[in-house]
């Protein structure tokens, strides 16, 4: 493996609950359940540090035992692939300008047969 794919994470925000969640992950897929993002491996700060910050430690709190977790596609904000991991946070969500916008309805709706 080479260095450089070590340190490759990916941040991945997306709206839960009316709230943004912007994580980092060692691996994100589009898994084998349709509709969903497969995250994989979370990365959270050390727990050593003084500074604890309150969202990243709820994040934590929330996602702890977690190994893989999905996120329903209409619900994901943005993937990047950054190079070192941030600060995982939660913030509520300003669409004062309108700029986030869930979907109305699934992505995919069964047709009801008539019998």
């Amino acid at each position: 493996m080479k260095t450089q794919d070590k340190k490759r994470a990916y941040r991945v925000i997306f709206v839960n609950e009316g709230r943004v969640y912007e994580v980092f992950a060692r691996h994100v897929s589009h898994g084998t359940m349709f509709g969903f993002v497969e995250v994989e491996g979370l990365l959270f700060g050390e727990k050593r540090s003084v500074v604890v910050d309150p969202s990243e430690e709820r994040l934590q709190t929330e996602f702890a035992g977690v190994e893989r977790t999905y996120i329903p596609m209409h619900a994901v904000i943005r993937i990047d692939e950054v190079e070192k991991k941030g600060t995982s946070k939660i913030h509520a969500v300003d669409d004062k300008q309108g700029k986030i916008h869930q979907l109305s309805s699934p992505i995919y709706t069964p047709v009801k047969r008539e019998p």
